[in-house]
């Protein structure tokens, strides 16, 4: 009798615990104030305001005299990028910033599509709102946001955004783009006070798209974007019908996930590995820790001191140039640490990657940019342990800067649609590979719409 009452508790047990895991889990958060000082006692502003990006001959005066009082230094022989940003390689990309780089056509290309800024929990938000021209008639638009990460900005979906607002394929869907600043990046107010991470982020940004009048609405991201949307997903999972990402670390490895590490390599089956799972994952750990020393010492030093080195960077375009681009060059294929000039100008045009800095200096943003690392530094997060219960697609990129299997990104994203191993690619995936991301987020968007 007692077996049988122990054996009934046992199951009840686990079948507790199946339901408990079976419900949604939200992710709750509350209001913050970033502003300066307290939140005013007549409550938010809540207006649109149209915005500019401008420039002025002082701006660019500045900007040449402390180009032109950089102090050069020789790279070592045969280091390439190895040691970092290759000097010599560097002095002719300052020469072609500070001769042929045309700053003012640039801030017009960014000005091509509308800018807006409004006050979200006492900071100025920034964003890109995209409508498609030519709407056809009995056609809806599909609401997305879409959110950058470091040492990106909202620039990198410039590519993207025509591609999903004007699709040349009449079976296309088409998309109503919002592309937003982080608030600490680009033209985004920075916050004033301490503690403003993911979530934070997140929740402004859901108060952003309400504020535009988007009941429900898909979300795209990658690098800290992807951490963002994530959040946003969590938080909200009624009104972000999809999330699409380029980026999924795990946040916080599990019993398969450690399983699938010690023994996928000898039975790759048995976990769901495919040929290029191995081969991305083994070849060999020692390896794979190197590779990540290599590529993280930046992360350390943002996550703990980022007022220290931001300085030197806030001062010096230089400094900033070579900080920010090298990341362009390693993120997008390791091989180009082998490459005097990094295989920068084979995936990138000088003009973009210098137009994605000049945003970084013209707002003075690097130093807030880095303290986001600070924030988000932790191991107890409760969104690290929660699961994602939003349909999900995944854009799996070959140069990524950890390669994340199929059944890792389940084991975060409960309802993965779609998991596509992408042709090329890197990191900065959206700016690399406009054409392959905005089809992929064609076809999990065709996916989710279909099953609904």
């Amino acid at each position: 009798m007692f077996i049988e009452v122990l054996l009934g508790l046992v199951i009840a047990g686990l079948i507790f615990i199946l339901v408990q895991r079976s419900k949604t889990q939200v992710l709750k958060t509350e209001d913050g104030w970033w502003g300066v000082g307290a939140p005013p006692d007549d409550g938010e502003d809540l207006t649109i305001r149209p915005y500019r990006v401008s420039t002025s001959d002082k701006e660019l005066e500045d900007l040449y005299m402390r180009i032109d009082q950089t102090r050069p230094i020789p790279s070592l022989e045969d280091s390439q990028f190895n040691y970092g940003f290759n000097s010599q390689y560097l002095q002719k990309v300052v020469s072609y910033w500070r001769n042929d780089f045309d700053w003012r056509r640039q801030v017009d290309k960014l000005n091509q599509y509308p800018h807006f800024k409004t006050n979200i929990e006492g900071i100025d938000v920034h964003y890109v709102h995209v409508k498609p021209k030519n709407l056809p008639e009995g056609t809806s638009t599909i609401p997305l946001i879409m959110v950058h990460g470091w040492p990106g900005s909202f620039y990198e979906f410039y590519g993207m955004i025509p591609l999903l607002t004007e699709p040349s394929d009449a079976d296309d869907l088409v998309f109503e783009v919002v592309c937003p600043s982080i608030p600490g990046y680009g033209f985004s107010e920075a916050p004033q006070k301490k503690g403003f991470d993911s979530v934070c982020a997140a929740r402004i940004f859901h108060k952003l798209m309400k504020r535009l009048g988007f009941q429900q609405f898909y979300a795209h991201g990658g690098d800290w974007g992807w951490l963002v949307t994530t959040n946003m997903a969590q938080m909200e999972p009624k009104i972000v019908k999809g999330l699409h990402l380029n980026f999924a670390p795990p946040s916080k490895p599990g019993l398969p996930m450690v399983l699938s590490i010690m023994l996928g390599r000898r039975f790759p089956k048995l976990f769901g590995f495919t040929d290029i799972d191995v081969k991305r994952l083994y070849p060999c750990m020692e390896k794979l820790v190197v590779e990540t020393m290599k590529e993280s010492g930046y992360m350390h030093i943002q996550a703990t001191k980022p007022d220290t080195v931001g300085r030197g960077l806030n001062d010096s375009p230089v400094g900033l140039a070579a900080y920010i681009m090298e990341k362009f060059s390693t993120w997008t294929n390791h091989d180009f640490r082998n490459l005097e000039d990094g295989g920068l100008t084979r995936n990138f045009s000088l003009d973009d990657l210098l137009t994605n800095v000049m945003i970084y200096w013209t707002s003075g943003c690097i130093i807030s940019s880095m303290r986001f690392y600070k924030e988000n530094f932790g191991f107890d997060q409760p969104h690290a342990k929660m699961p994602v219960h939003v349909p999900t697609g995944y854009a799996c990129f070959p140069n990524e800067l950890m390669h994340t299997p199929k059944l890792w990104v389940e084991q975060k994203y409960r309802k993965l649609k779609t998991f596509t191993l992408m042709a090329r690619g890197g990191h900065f995936a959206a700016m690399e590979e406009p054409q392959l991301m905005a089809q992929d987020l064609q076809n999990f968007t065709k996916a989710v719409e279909r099953k609904k």
